[in-house]
This record gives structure tokens, C-alpha cells and sequence, in this order.
């Protein structure tokens, strides 16, 4: 009998971070909080969603194996909330072939709690990859302020591929045997690229035809078939982090359907291999150096008075030499381990446990944050879902050969001496040696003629300030820029200002003047 487990790219908010493993191996890559949530469209259960009346690939297609309507249910985790709904529908696998193959997508939806008020449906995409917009709409209350749940339906849905919409499933043993993703010879960067060949074949081989079709040009298809179903003529959208990919492809290949579009947290779909190493080490490397700033101001830090840069270079010398374990489990760890344990504590910024880490590694000590690795599968029959590929064919990451990898880790170290590299464009890197991406790199072509709001913050370790500034410059005069002057990922949720800067926007579409920021929250 299979068994299956789920692999989660973030983590959600909540989660007691003293009892969570600072480094995972491939169970997952890194914690964050899960911003926002949202709410859902007014009573429709129980009825049949208007006829598609969508524009390109998406009008007509009554034909084929979907036919454009919403099984509404019950939600299982909320049966009893006549507000909230779960839905089904079924949608072509190849959005060029409508009347070919079908999957079951999932999505969910929330009613505005003012049906007098209402100004239409608002979409959430919480990124990931493989984060479930389900799950954000079961938890709206504690993701979005009431005015926007009083004014908005708020929907969501499991992406194609992930959790509950026919998620992308692999052999958890082989998943378990992933080489170092930090190549150290010639011969391990072979190894790496013949791994990540075998993985592919193999999670094609569990998940079926939808494999080759994850990207998100494709949900962006998807998310124009839930618009049609739902009869709305535009729809509105707060996206976070990866799931600003999403919102982009949509308002390119739909521009007149989108009334509002908050991109937070927001990726730039234009970088190379060299450019995304260095943006991301120098992001990283910024906010090293905001926590020894904080650490030096903060007589409560575990490291307060020291010479944090000094220590921090120190460890990693030890990681180089061999001698740096996880005191809790003896495992040897790299300085890719360090790095990347390090940059876990920038997403919530969570600068005490990051001190009392190092200190611990200092001293050879067991933290309350413990460092852990990759626990070994048993079963060749277990599967696990592994949504994390969807970026491989979003992102066309060439490396030619292992002298090319140092090239380019030469770059990082320049950009950032402490941290070396951003741990996340490193792994990303590595996982996707040998792809070739179906929805790769280009710059913005949206000709919405709607105002679009970008947030990000000052320090942003998943997506440097520098993506938001570049993403501005695609846009020209459609893009409206909110900052936050703080650390951390995703900035909705942050302050006041930037809750209600967000707000306002989606709700009256005001955008903020030029120039515009909020400051950051008390560390």
C-alpha cells in the first residue's frame, strides 16, 4: 500500500519556532510566515456558475473532459460555516489542447460578510510553490482586516499540481538520496545533474501528464476558467511572494480582467543564473548585518558585545574544516547548513533565536532551535508530494558545468563575505540543474489599465528590495510602489501603515504617492 506525505516549501504562521528544526533536508526548505488570507464570493452553493464568458484560451471550452462549472460543497475542516464553501472543478491539463486530458483543481471560497457592500472577489495566491490557497481561505479571519472580508468573496485554490489538486507525487526513498546541493568536484555536480534527471523521471512517472504542466503561465489559465465559472467580469488579487508570478501572467494574458493587483513580497521574472546569485547574497547579506546591528543595541541578544561578524566568520571556518556539528544530533555541518539556518531566522526576523543558535554552535551546545537533518525513508513504496518543481519550469537556470557553478558562487562571495550566498537561489539552482523551463524569464508585457500596487520590504530574504525596484521599472506608469522599510517576508501584515496602504488600495484603488514608505515595526 502507498503512502504519501506532503512536502511544505513554508511554513505557516504560528508554529512554535523553539520546537522547529532550523534546517531540514528535503521536507522543507525554509520557514516563513504565511501572510494573508482572504474571503469568498456570496452564497453560490447549491447553484451552477454562469457559462465561461472568458477571453482567449478560455472562452468555448464547453467542449472536451471540463466544462467550466464549480462542484460546490461543504468544506470537511468547516461544515458547519454557510459562508465558506469547497469546490471542484475540472480543467485541462494543457491549456493548448482544451479538449484533451482534465485534472481536478481545488479551490475554496468565503462570502463577503457585507453581501450589501460587496465589490466583487478577491484572489489570493500564497505562493510557495506549493502553498494551498484552500487553507488560506479557512483561515481569513486571522489573514485579512475585516474591511476587506466585509467588502470581498474571497477565493482561493490549491494551484495545479499541489496539495489537493492532483499534487505532484515522488518516491520519498529517491527523495531522501539527493546528493549535496552544493557541488564540491566536477564529478558531485555530474552526480547532482544525473540525480536531478532521475527525480523528474520519477516524479513524472507517480504524478501523470499534469507534470509537465505546473508553471505558472498555466495556473494563470486557471485562474481565468475560476473567473468565468464565477461570472465576475474582473477580479481583484492580493499575491505574496511566489505567487506574485502567478498575478503577473494573469494581468499579461488577461489585462482587462484585472480590477486590482497587490503584489507583495514580489519575484522579478527577468534574472540569469550570475544575477540572481548576486542580488540574492547582497539581500541576505544586508540583513546579516541589520541582526549584528540589532544584536549591538540589544543588551537581551546572547551575543550582545561581541564581535558577531568575527564569530559568524569563525563557524564557518569550522564548517569548512569539518568541525561544526549540530550539537544535538552530531551531524558535520557546511557552510551551506550554517548559511542556511542563518537566513531561516531573517524571514520572521526572528533575531533572538538566531543569536542564541550561534551561540550554541559557538559553544557546542544543544539550542532550543536544534539543527536537523533529513530523516531516511524506509519504504520504497512511500511517495511524498513535491510541488517544489513547479519552479523548474518557471525559471531557466543554465549551468554549464562545475567550473560555471564556482563562477558563479565566486559572485555571491563577493556580494555577500559573511553569508557566501543566498541559500534559496543556491538551492533553487541546484534542484533545477538540467530542466528546461516551459514558462521561463522574460520581461512584463501587462497592458492593464488598472494600477497596480507593489510592496516590499527593505529586507526582504526571499525577494530583494532591488526585484521590487526592477519589477517598477517593467511596469512603467501602471506600477505603484509601497515600502517597508523593515526585515522579514512579506509585508501586508507588518504595520499598520502598510495593512492600510494595502487596504485602501484594494478597496478604493488608491495608490500611494510616489516615494511612499512605512516604517518598520519595533524589533
Amino acid at each position: 500500500m502507498l503512502t504519501t506525505k506532503r512536502t511544505t516549501f513554508w511554513h505557516p504562521s504560528g508554529v512554535d519556532r523553539r520546537r522547529r528544526p532550523l534546517l531540514r533536508g528535503l521536507s522543507a526548505v525554509v520557514a516563513v510566515l504565511v501572510a494573508l488570507s482572504l474571503n469568498a464570493p456570496p452564497s453560490l452553493a447549491g447553484t451552477t456558475p454562469a457559462a465561461a464568458v472568458g477571453s482567449g484560451p478560455v472562452a468555448g471550452n464547453a467542449t472536451g473532459g471540463w466544462n467550466g462549472r464549480i462542484d460546490w460543497q461543504a468544506c470537511p475542516e468547516r461544515p458547519d460555516d454557510p459562508g465558506t464553501r469547497c469546490g471542484t472543478m475540472r480543467l485541462p491539463v494543457d491549456w493548448s489542447r482544451p479538449g484533451g486530458e482534465t485534472f481536478q483543481l481545488a479551490l475554496a471560497r468565503r462570502t463577503a460578510t457585507d453581501p450589501a457592500a460587496r465589490i466583487g472577489v478577491l484572489v489570493f495566491n500564497p505562493g510557495g510553490p506549493g502553498l494551498s490557497g484552500v487553507d488560506v481561505v479557512l483561515t481569513a479571519d486571522s489573514q485579512l482586516g475585516p474591511d476587506v472580508l466585509r467588502r470581498f468573496d474571497v477565493v482561493s485554490f490549491d494551484p495545479r499540481g499541489m496539495v489537493r489538486s492532483a499534487p505532484v507525487r515522488c518516491s520519498s526513498a529517491l527523495l531522501a538520496q539527493q546528493p549535496s546541493l552544493t557541488p564540491a568536484s566536477a564529478a558531485e555536480f555530474e552526480r547532482l545533474r544525473t540525480y536531478n534527471r532521475q527525480l523528474r523521471d520519477d516524479c513524472r512517472a507517480h504524478s501523470g501528464p499534469l507534470f509537465d504542466h505546473i508553471d505558472s503561465a498555466s495556473v494563470a489559465r486557471d485562474t481565468e476558467a475560476i473567473r468565468a465559472a464565477l461570472g465576475e467580469r474582473q477580479l481583484s488579487f492580493y499575491q505574496w511572494s511566489y505567487g506574485t508570478l502567478i498575478g503577473q501572467s494573469y494581468a499579461e494574458l488577461f489585462p482587462d480582467r484585472v480590477r486590482a493587483l497587490v503584489m507583495d513580497s514580489v519575484m522579478d521574472h527577468t534574472q540569469g543564473v550570475r544575477e540572481y546569485f548576486r542580488s540574492g547574497a547582497a539581500s541576505n547579506e544586508a540583513l546579516f548585518h541589520e541582526f549584528v546591528a540589532w544584536c549591538g543595541k540589544t543588551s537581551s541578544c546572547a551575543l550582545h558585545g561581541r564581535d558577531v561578524p568575527a564569530l559568524f566568520d569563525g563557524l564557518m571556518r569550522r564548517a569548512d574544516a569539518g568541525t561544526l556539528v549540530d550539537p544535538a544530533t552530531g551531524a558535520k555541518l557546511t557552510w551551506f547548513d550554517l548559511g542556511f539556518a542563518t537566513v531561516t531566522n531573517f524571514f520572521d526576523a526572528t533575531w533572538s533565536d538566531l543569536a542564541n543558535l550561534l551561540l550554541a554552535l559557538e559553544r557546542g551546545e544543544a539550542a532550543d532551535s536544534p539543527l536537523a537533518s533529513a530523516k531516511a525513508v524506509d519504504s520504497e513504496e512511500d511517495l511524498t508530494e513535491y510541488g517544489l518543481l513547479a519552479f523548474c519550469q518557471d525559471w531557466s537556470l543554465p549551468v554549464d558545468g562545475f567550473a560555471e557553478w564556482n563562477r558563479f558562487l565566486h559572485v555571491s562571495r563577493a556580494a555577500a563575505p559573511h553569508l557566501r550566498a543566498s541559500p534559496l537561489a543556491v538551492r533553487f539552482t541546484a534542484i533545477c540543474l538540467g530542466w528546461t523551463a516551459v514558462n521561463p524569464q522574460h520581461r512584463l508585457r501587462v497592458t492593464t489599465k488598472a494600477p497596480l500596487l507593489v510592496l516590499n520590504g527593505r529586507y526582504d530574504p526571499a525577494t530583494p528590495y532591488d526585484w521590487a525596484l526592477r519589477v517598477m521599472r517593467q511596469l512603467g506608469s501602471r506600477g505603484h510602489l509601497l515600502t517597508y522599510e523593515g526585515s522579514g517576508h512579506a509585508s501586508y501584515p507588518r504595520t499598520e501603515c502598510t495593512r492600510s496602504g494595502v487596504e485602501r488600495y484594494l478597496i478604493d484603488r488608491v495608490t500611494p504617492p510616489a516615494g511612499a514608505s512605512c516604517p518598520a515595526a519595533p524589533a
